[in-house]
């Protein structure tokens, strides 16, 4: 595993190099098209790189290519960048009649992948993962288009797998990733995140650490990623029957949309401050404010968390591709910047004590914040953005 200080050109510090490498973007405005997509864990990384991207020279260019699944729509309009969809399917875990059909769309999303690049006039293809990243990596490939990957878990997905074989670049967000190819095109960079979490980060960073909490209530921000959990859910209402000092907290509740009114009227028929949605927009914001995380294990929330600097509980999806998602905790487990459930060993009254625990303890999980911050790398997009450049112009 290479580091990106620890390869030739690359040895330049990220202030020089991205000094120089923005006179090349000022001489030759740069078209990227970011592939992949599909969830939150995908699809926020490839923002923050298109954000960067674009802040790196104003006549730079991004187009985002999925499936069209309305989170997808749905983010990138509220971000405003363009969006094309193409056809594929994802064929691992499904049935074999189902992994025929997704084999069979494969020729078509290449065909309306090479059509999509031939009238963006791409230089770069950035696959992000999820399933739509195949076929257009595949067209780039045929079209003789320069391709990067970023993997985001600590176990690469089935497609940054196939795909890493004919890459220029692969990023990788954890350094104990590993992917089976050349050392030399690995780039240990982090896992980038938005615009608006990484000056939140910054905005906190500087703050003063020492602002007395005590007329603050403790609060606890509970997600399920961007699919939402059902089971966190019901298990943060169980808990509510073990928490003593209930009037102490205050819970701010990414449900969906399924839950939303059942978990909110639970809440008020407890007398708890909620601030409980189907989804959170201001999602720095809520970080900020959180004295304590409970979610999933995505390698993006994991990444906002490490940005931000907050202790967390991980309760990791249990059905997640190839159990990454506790490979994901059990990292951040290890560095001492959270703790991991597995969620057969969940329980509200497991998780209840586990609140009061931290609630009892503010000095310890301070300290917890302190690890999970020195664990983030908020520069990773720059630092992409910048390499990106080297397999562009050289």
């Amino acid at each position: 595993m290479q580091e990106n200080h620890a390869h030739g050109r690359l040895a330049r510090k990220p202030a020089q190099a991205a000094e120089e490498r923005t006179t090349h973007a000022g001489m030759h405005p740069v078209r990227m098209v970011i592939a992949g997509g599909g969830t939150g864990g995908h699809l926020f990384p490839g923002i923050a790189i298109a954000q960067e991207f674009l802040a790196k020279n104003a006549e730079n260019r991004a187009l985002f290519v999925g499936t069209g699944k309305s989170f997808e729509i749905s983010i990138l309009s509220e971000t405003g960048f363009a969006h094309r969809r193409i056809t594929a399917e994802g064929f691992k875990g499904r049935g074999i009649w189902h992994q025929l059909v997704s084999v069979l769309k494969v020729p078509k999303g290449i065909v309306e992948s090479i059509l999509i690049l031939k009238d963006f006039k791409p230089h770069v293809v950035i696959g992000v993962g999820g399933y739509s990243a195949g076929p257009l990596a595949m067209g780039a490939r045929l079209l003789g288009i320069k391709i990067v990957l970023h993997e985001q878990n600590i176990l690469p997905g089935i497609t940054n797998r196939i795909l890493s074989r004919f890459a220029d670049r692969v990023y990788v967000s954890f350094a104990e990733t590993i992917m089976g190819v050349a050392p030399k095109k690995i780039r240990f960079t982090g896992n980038p995140v938005r615009k608006e979490i990484v000056r939140c980060a910054e905005t906190l960073r500087h703050a003063d650490t020492q602002v007395s909490k005590k007329e603050k209530k403790f609060t606890i921000l509970i997600l399920g990623g961007s699919q939402v959990s059902h089971s966190i859910n019901m298990v943060i209402l169980e808990a509510l029957e073990y928490i003593e000092k209930r009037e102490n907290i205050v819970l701010v509740h990414q449900t969906g949309i399924q839950d939303e009114t059942r978990v909110k009227q639970r809440y008020d028929k407890y007398g708890i401050e909620n601030d409980t949605r189907a989804f959170f927009k201001n999602m720095a914001r809520q970080y900020q404010n959180a004295d304590l995380i409970i979610c999933r294990a995505g390698a993006t929330t994991v990444a906002e968390i490490k940005a931000m600097g907050k202790g967390g509980i991980f309760i990791p999806f249990p059905f997640a591709a190839d159990n990454h998602q506790v490979l994901n905790a059990q990292s951040m487990e290890k560095a001492g910047g959270a703790e991991m459930i597995l969620e057969k060993d969940l329980s509200g009254k497991v998780l209840a004590e586990r609140i009061e625990y931290y609630i009892q303890r503010p000095e310890e999980l301070q300290q917890m914040a302190r690890r999970s911050r020195d664990l983030g790398r908020v520069d990773a997009a720059e630092i992409i953005v910048n390499d990106c450049y080297d397999p562009i112009f050289n």
